[in-house]
């Protein structure tokens, strides 16, 4: 018989590796920017950024814990083909497109090239993910390695750089960008925490945490649900914390005095260099790049984990582990080579579709799955969310096409100012095929 680790050891290991599983770049270079752009309104555009950042994939990963053992089982919900379709496309945004070759670009760009100009970004690329690859290849070990040794000195050198900035704030809280007054500020806050790809990534990160609170003796669901309860409230707490005191340093940045560049024109990534080295002086760089370094690491192992263990599963060992992590970093070294802010332009229009879709599909598993048998309503939310989803994409998109008629519509739509005008049209039609279901 399997014997228990201690509750408390496993609570606090999963709880850090769920805190540094989520929190890689872009987890750290978007809150500066929302300060930065709302001023003295920080505290409300903190709130919207809380909700679609670390409550909706907290959400994500209980949904996932309380329907079995990885995303896919909630294919029971929808449909087997419905739910693998989704799987792919999340992991190939959460992983070799999108997140995973950002923690290589942002990792060059904050940590190591204003410290080392000379070197390569692609000799750097190739030094970064053979790194990621060693510690990515035994999954046994990835949790743990996160866990215990990798996360405090993350947290450190943050919990450093964002107690001295607000003992010692550059400058008062002021108004913040023109343009993003306060009306603006959650709405601000709320589609930047889409870029953070967690909602996407915790259905992923699912399996991986699922594997290693069953590894430690809690088998059955009542046990992993309180186990992963617990644990999110420590990752949700550091996560709090960091995003807040990193939302507070921009908003008292004086980066557009320093600098005279235009809001438009403004960098993520020179923003939180600017920050650190306003705050700690020259030693703010060095800081920064052990802060960048971990948070980036930790989340490529993360990702590069779960994108091979989820290839494994769907393709039923025809792609193993092994090969699938191969294959990742290799074509997500390729792409870092790309800046940070390309690599954030072109996953924004992916992420306007693909985000509300899991966004929906967790929301209402979690508020209905136990008194909705049907999938049908699951099917229908799903698709009504990806129609409103399309539409956003194609005005995001700013194409010459003549489609004045449906951005009138979605703008019209409750809560489109919040970035949330799918929430009403997708329950309206989950509600009228869950009475039609019940009434055949």
């Amino acid at each position: 018989m399997k014997t228990h680790k201690s509750k408390i050891v496993t609570i606090t290991t999963v709880g850090f590796a769920l805190f540094a599983m989520f929190f890689g770049a872009g987890n750290l270079i978007l809150p500066p920017l929302i300060g930065l752009s709302t001023g003295r309104d920080w505290g409300e555009a903190l709130i919207g950024f809380f909700i679609s950042a670390i409550i909706a994939p907290f959400l994500g990963i209980l949904v996932a814990t309380k329907s079995g053992t990885s995303f896919t089982d909630l294919g029971k919900k929808i449909h087997p083909k419905l739910i693998n379709i989704l799987s792919v496309l999340i992991i190939l945004c959460i992983g070799p497109l999108v997140a995973i070759p950002r923690t290589g670009a942002t990792t060059f760009e904050v940590g190591i090239s204003p410290s080392f100009p000379e070197l390569s970004n692609i000799v750097f690329a190739i030094i970064f993910f053979a790194i990621v690859w060693v510690l990515s290849i035994s999954r046994t070990t990835i949790v743990n390695i996160i866990g215990k040794f990798l996360t405090p000195i993350l947290l450190l050198s943050l919990f450093a750089l964002i107690i001295l900035g607000i003992l010692y704030p550059v400058k008062p809280i002021e108004q913040g960008i023109e343009g993003l007054y306060s009306s603006k500020a959650f709405s601000v806050g709320f589609a930047e925490g889409y870029q953070t790809l967690d909602v996407l990534a915790s259905v992923i990160f699912a399996g991986i945490i699922i594997s290693a609170v069953v590894s430690d003796g809690y088998t059955s669901v009542r046990e992993r649900v309180k186990i992963t309860i617990s644990a999110g409230m420590i990752s949700t707490l550091a996560l709090l914390l960091i995003y807040g005191g990193l939302i507070y340093l921009g908003a008292t940045s004086d980066y557009l005095e320093a600098t005279g560049v235009s809001p438009s024109e403004i960098s993520r990534t020179n923003l939180l260099l600017h920050i650190s080295t306003s705050i700690l002086g020259k030693g703010g760089t060095f800081v920064m790049a052990i802060a960048i370094a971990f948070a980036c690491l930790t989340t490529a192992i993360a990702l590069t984990s779960a994108t091979g263990s989820i290839f494994e599963k769907m393709s039923k060992g025809r792609i193993p582990y092994k090969l699938g992590v191969t294959l990742c970093t290799i074509i997500s070294a390729f792409i870092s080579v790309n800046s940070v802010d390309s690599i954030i332009n072109y996953a924004i229009n992916i992420l306007l579709f693909i985000y509300p879709i899991v966004f929906t599909l967790i929301l209402y598993i979690l508020l209905f799955g136990r008194f909705v048998q049907s999938k049908t309503p699951f099917v229908a939310s799903i698709v009504a969310t990806a129609l409103v989803s399309l539409i956003s994409v194609l005005k995001n998109l700013n194409l010459n096409w003549n489609l004045e008629f449906l951005f009138r519509i979605k703008e019209a739509l409750p809560l489109n100012n919040y970035h949330l005008e799918w929430l009403l049209p997708s329950l309206v039609v989950f509600v009228i095929f869950a009475i039609f279901g019940n009434k055949k």
